[in-house]
């Protein structure tokens, strides 16, 4: 697959990312609990991806590959935890926009950090002036997003 075609597959994926605070947040409203919500969001996609692996007849890792995993590789579900419940109760707060663009800063500062020191196994990408450009860029923009907006009249 080109590198067009994968990102427009990234595109429609981000799409989903920005529709999940508030379909979690809802739930959390509904169920009364940010916990519970976010118990059954990740209990629907266990489901789906065990079902996926069965599926697709996946093997189950090795004693040697399970024990080769960095510390760092068994934190990806609790972080995808901080963001659910974060999404569920902040999101009704902030709003869905302003949410997943100060969510989109965190993951770019962060990301540009990852790359420029070659953490959790990603090649060396060195910070330059456009990539603090990009992230400067992006500041901006949550600014823009978060701002108080005008009263309207009715």
């Amino acid at each position: 697959m080109n590198a067009f075609v994968l990102t427009l597959i990234t595109v429609a994926v981000g799409g989903l990312v920005a529709a999940q605070p508030p379909v979690n947040a809802r739930l959390g409203q509904l169920l009364g609990n940010p916990f519970l919500a976010a118990l059954v969001s990740f209990t629907t996609g266990t489901t789906a991806i065990v079902l996926t692996c069965l599926a697709r007849r996946v093997p189950l890792p090795t004693a040697t590959a399970v024990a080769s995993v960095p510390w760092w590789g068994w934190v990806g579900g609790l972080l995808g935890a901080v963001f659910v419940v974060s999404a569920i109760v902040i999101t009704p707060r902030l709003g869905a926009a302003a949410f997943i663009a100060a969510i989109v800063t965190g993951q770019m500062l962060t990301s540009v950090l990852l790359d420029h020191f070659g953490l959790v196994g990603l090649p060396k990408r060195p910070v330059d002036w456009v990539r603090v450009a990009g992230a400067a860029l992006i500041i901006g923009g949550v600014y823009l997003i978060t701002r108080p907006a005008a009263p309207t009249e009715v």
